[in-house]
């Protein structure tokens, strides 16, 4: 159940209030590979065996709440997954797993899930589509907002 090793994230560093449960999502959930503890307060996780992609640590304290929704600070981080089968490999896992979505779109361009995670902090999961497909008007990429067919997406479990 391990992440491809082309699928692309920065470093971000995430406080979280329960190291236990952001692992069961990061690592158990969505792929990501532990590659370094620090005691029991701060884990680091890569995709593909790099230091690290994601920093989770608790050094704010156990059990520290979220921000209030609409202030300062982080909206969402997103992972690039380098297919669409690697998207809908994923999107099964979090529907096996009984973990909500807050919106899935198609944005001519990519294919995005959007969801929460277990503190809160918005995460994207999405793929490209080959830049042939792209539309363009005048020199410049046309991207929309609509919704994406999740069952297409599924699909691609089937085709592979």
């Amino acid at each position: 159940m391990k992440l491809s090793p082309q699928t692309s994230i920065g470093h971000v560093h995430l406080t979280v209030a329960d190291l236990d449960r952001s692992l069961a999502f990061y690592r158990d959930i969505l792929g990501f590979e532990v590659t370094t503890t620090y005691g029991d307060s701060a884990v680091f996780l890569s995709a593909w065996g790099y230091h690290h992609h994601i920093w989770l640590n608790t050094w704010k304290g156990e059990g520290v709440p979220p921000p209030p929704p609409r202030t300062s600070g982080l909206y969402h981080f997103a992972i690039l997954f380098p297919s669409r089968l690697e998207l809908a490999k994923v999107l099964q896992r979090l529907i096996d797993a009984g973990y909500s979505l807050d919106g899935a779109s198609d944005h001519g361009v990519s294919e995005a899930l959007y969801l929460r995670d277990p503190d809160s902090i918005g995460v994207e999961l999405y793929c490209d589509r080959p830049p042939e497909e792209w539309k363009y008007i005048d020199g410049k990429v046309v991207m929309v907002t609509e919704a994406l067919d999740l069952d297409d997406l599924l699909s691609e479990l089937t085709r592979s």
